[in-house]
């Protein structure tokens, strides 16, 4: 054992498994480099399966408070993968219908209108929804959103998966947009 201990320093996980190792065979030493890197990359391994990160995320999510009829949610998506990543569609048990939809300018007048092909998050990066620009429409809401509520979405990826968050109730007078039924409906 003090052969292995001259040779080269361990940190304390390998140092644990060279000593299982030396145990087991007697003193061998030919084995202690693989024996060494073998514990940590394992070590390593099991710490990234155990954690992984979920392909997209949203920051600071909220809903504009309001009583029945339209309201809105925004935030921003964040891409934590290595591909551009789609958002499709959305559902919230606040509502019956859920569109993705943006703000154009149409004719000096600024309108919203449900956005073809939906939200396109590149990868690493994000996707801001706001007032005045894209953002989480809903229509048909059942109930008034108080200020601090918390309303549940699910958003639904072009490869089907999907991604639940909380938007919480905020007031805010809005983006001057006037909506517009019909236009640009996929």
């Amino acid at each position: 054992m003090h052969s292995l201990r001259s040779r080269s320093p361990f940190v304390p996980a390998a140092a644990l498994a060279v000593a299982v190792l030396v145990s087991g065979c007697g003193g061998q030493n030919t084995t202690s480099t693989t024996a060494s890197a073998s514990p940590a990359a394992a070590v390593a391994t099991a710490t990234a399966a155990a954690t992984p990160s979920p392909a997209l995320t949203i920051t600071d999510p909220w809903i504009k408070t309001g009583g029945k009829g339209m309201t809105a949610a925004f935030g921003t998506l964040v891409n934590n993968t290595d591909a551009e990543l789609t958002v499709v569609s959305g559902t919230s048990p606040l509502s019956p219908m859920v569109e993705l939809h943006e703000v154009v300018d149409s004719g000096g007048k600024m309108v919203m209108r449900p956005k073809k092909g939906g939200f396109v998050v590149p990868a690493r990066g994000s996707h801001q929804l706001a007032p005045g620009g894209d953002h989480i429409m809903l229509m048909g809401v059942t109930g008034k959103v108080e200020p601090g509520a918390e309303v549940p979405f699910t958003l639904t990826l072009a490869d089907g998966s999907t991604v639940e968050f909380t938007a919480i109730g905020k007031d805010f007078a809005g983006g001057k947009e006037n909506y517009q039924p019909g236009e640009g409906k996929h």
